[in-house]
């Protein structure tokens, strides 16, 4: 067994500073640092205690297919009122993938579309 911590999710976007803005906008991240990483943009935030890393793409790269699908999916993140946390979102004109959904008394979850399609669920435990 090799131990391990979390050290960064990446992901790739056509604009970096917009989808940043997003995670920032509605989520509380914040930019830790903005670089280049050869010709491309990357912008670091740290949301929730994540470090998530934000680069940009070449034109023309392709979108992931549609969920479900192998590979990584989705990014989940807890918040304290789903119920509200999507009510927020709608306004804000986020795309509401899957409104809430009891999957048993302590647990609650919804799906949203971020940035270049990244799939998000929202989660309330407890």
């Amino acid at each position: 067994m090799i131990p391990c911590t979390i050290d960064h999710f990446h992901l790739r976007s056509a604009d970096p500073v917009q989808a940043a803005q997003f995670y920032i906008d509605n989520f509380g991240a914040w930019e830790m640092r903005r670089l280049m990483n050869g010709d491309k943009l990357r912008l670091v935030l740290s949301l929730g205690g994540l470090t998530l890393f934000i680069e940009q793409v070449a034109e023309g790269t392709h979108f992931p297919p549609k969920a479900p699908f192998m590979g990584y999916e989705h990014l989940g993140l807890t918040v304290r009122d789903v119920t509200a946390a999507v009510a927020e979102l709608r306004i804000k004109g986020v795309r509401i993938e899957q409104d809430v959904t009891e999957l048993s008394p302590t647990l609650h979850i919804a799906f949203i579309e971020g940035p270049d399609r990244v799939r998000i669920e929202l989660l309330q435990r407890g």
